[in-house]
């Protein structure tokens, strides 16, 4: 490898003025560019293409949102021989969400060029990834266990291997996967280009650099240059045991399209996201502690929008294919500048614009000024939302709909409908009428993640936290009013579930189950009756049979729930209904 040469400041600056065509980039890869629509690199960007494309061996410090996929996959794809399909390009990630994510981003970077990307991870079959290796793949993205598993079979070769890039390398190695990724470097070709790619540099980290990269140049993005300029940056000050009620406020006052609630650890994610689906919102926990399978589900659920606020902790932060979200909510202050970046890189991405919302206690007044010295930027502080301002907002919402429809026209239907109704009635009032009735419908079904249906009632003061272990709030504070059901033409149909209270089931469990597997919204799910071994579930009639399956495809608390339709004098298994230790009922 030749040995490299600082580059120097003044071409960086002169390519960050003349966007990606500055960069030294073909036509096919910037076709590439402009059909994803990216404008303007960013700075790991400016910074690293350049170097990359020289050959030189890279350790870059990015944190997550910053383009560092890019980064190392626009070189990657210059430097593609496109007449061989050996192997030419390694991607090593810390997950198979980082890697299914990673393997997607290169496939549209190398479009117009033809390149072939295979993601290689745990968890898939082998004959899958068999067959696509025996057919010639350039470009492999894995996780170090299935990489080191296909190396050791032979059935994935790395002679011809000139780059390799190990992306999150601090993760990596957190994850106990040094002896992995020292095995695949060792395996390389001894001539080839090595990028590292960390969000942290720590002591293990420039070992690692010191042993296998040569004559490195070194590209750091400094925070304030990581957060996304359109990321507009709030916070509330509220006190602890207020965390429950502001959370609630802050989401009917946003009402978001989609959500990354981030708390500081997995126990609290569960709490949270259990109070939220039992104050009127579709909310799902994501932590270490999950099971994968569990793990995909959940992701499915959001990437799809059946849940549209995702509680999780800061591993939800990276490495899992999470889309753009709008808002990212920190209920927990991160415990520095790094993590708190790292969180809200899940918003404002690729130019776009995003909400950043902090919750702060009284005592980390101190430790947010320290994140904002970090970053360079001051936090907006915001008055929490009142009940009025969440009405007024929903209003403003729904004028901007109405003006949207009227400048959209195809009104004629409609417009006959109020000559005719003009005859006799005041043409004001009937725009009124009209509107009354549009908003009402409009508030039983918000585009949010509250349960479709659930009124903006006012809410009870929040329980004082049982702060056992570091554990989360202890309740959601429920609404004191609810709108009306609406009226059914007939009765709903009551399933009989064999999980009760023993299995430590709760009201919210069976609510948030029925709402994410089988698409119900929070209104159609009727009375819950709880008890120890058994539960019963009114759903409406005509979605009985599909509740009934969905909830037979699932688990509710690591429990099947072998859901059937309750007859009337409905038994459990031996016989006789059990007399519950204490009977819960969900009210409507």
């Amino acid at each position: 490898m030749a040995p490299p040469s600082a580059l120097p400041t003044e071409s960086v600056e002169a390519a960050a003025a003349a966007g990606f065509t500055a960069l030294g980039l073909g036509a096919d890869t910037l076709r590439a560019i402009a059909a994803l629509g990216y404008d303007v690199p960013t700075v790991v960007q400016e910074r690293a293409i350049p170097l990359l494309l020289a050959g030189h061996d890279v350790i870059a410090q990015a944190p997550t949102g910053t383009g560092k996929t890019a980064a190392y996959g626009l070189p990657l794809v210059e430097r593609l021989d496109d007449q061989s399909l050996r192997t030419q390009a390694l991607v090593v990630v810390p997950t198979r969400e980082l890697a299914i994510q990673v393997a997607e981003a290169l496939h549209g970077l190398g479009r117009f060029r033809q390149m072939v990307t295979l993601s290689i991870y745990g968890g898939q079959p082998y004959d899958r990834q068999l067959r696509a290796l025996r057919s010639g793949v350039q470009v492999v993205v894995g996780t170090p266990g299935r990489l080191i598993d296909h190396l050791e079979r032979g059935t994935l070769r790395l002679d011809a291997v000139g780059t390799v890039v190990l992306d999150e390398a601090d993760e990596m190695l957190n994850m106990g996967f040094v002896d992995d990724i020292e095995k695949l470097l060792g395996a390389l070709p001894e001539v080839h280009q090595t990028t590292l790619f960390s969000a942290t540099i720590p002591a293990r980290v420039q070992k690692l650099a010191q042993r296998y990269l040569k004559d490195a140049h070194k590209v750091s993005v400094a925070a304030r240059d990581a957060v996304a300029p359109k990321v507009r940056q709030v916070y509330y000050e509220v006190p602890y045991h207020a965390k429950p009620d502001a959370l609630a406020r802050i989401l009917d006052f946003e009402q978001p399209e989609s959500a990354i609630v981030f708390v500081r650890t997995r126990r609290e994610a569960d709490t949270v996201a259990e109070h939220l689906n039992a104050g009127g919102y579709i909310a799902q926990a994501i932590h270490g502690e999950i099971d994968q399978r569990q793990r995909e589900r959940v992701l499915e659920r959001f990437r799809s929008g059946h849940t549209t606020v995702l509680v999780g902790t800061d591993v939800a932060g990276r490495g899992l294919d999470i889309p753009d979200v709008s808002h990212v909510i920190n209920y927990d202050l991160p415990e520095d500048a790094e993590s708190y970046v790292h969180r809200i890189g899940r918003t404002g991405r690729a130019g776009q614009s995003g909400e950043a919302v902090t919750l702060v206690t009284p005592r980390e007044r101190r430790q947010l000024r320290l994140i904002e010295q970090h970053i360079h930027r001051r936090l907006q502080p915001l008055r929490l939302p009142t009940e009025d301002d969440i009405a007024t907002r929903r209003r403003a919402g729904f004028r901007d709909q109405v003006l949207e429809i009227l400048d959209a026209g195809e009104l004629d239907t409609f417009l006959a409908m109020v000559q005719d109704l003009a005859v006799s009635r005041d043409v004001t009032e009937l725009a009124a009428a009209a509107f009354k009735m549009a908003a009402e419908s409009h508030h039983a079904r918000p585009a949010t993640g509250r349960r479709r249906g659930a009124a903006a009632a006012d809410r009870a003061p929040a329980a004082s936290p049982a702060r056992d272990g570091g554990a989360g709030p202890s309740a959601i504070a429920p609404r004191r009013e609810r709108a009306a059901r609406p009226v059914q033409e007939e009765p709903p149909a009551r399933l009989f579930l064999r999980v009760g209270k023993r299995h430590g089931v709760r009201p919210a469990d069976l609510v948030g189950a029925i709402a994410n597997e089988a698409g119900l919204t929070g209104d159609e799910i009727g009375d819950i009756d709880l008890y120890d071994t058994f539960s019963f579930v009114e759903v409406p009639a005509a979605a009985a049979a599909r509740v009934e399956a969905a909830l037979n495809r699932s688990t509710i608390r690591g429990q099947a729930p072998r859901a059937t339709l309750a007859r009337p004098a409905a038994l459990p298994e031996r016989g006789r209904p059990q007399r519950p230790a204490r009977r819960e009922r969900r009210q409507g």
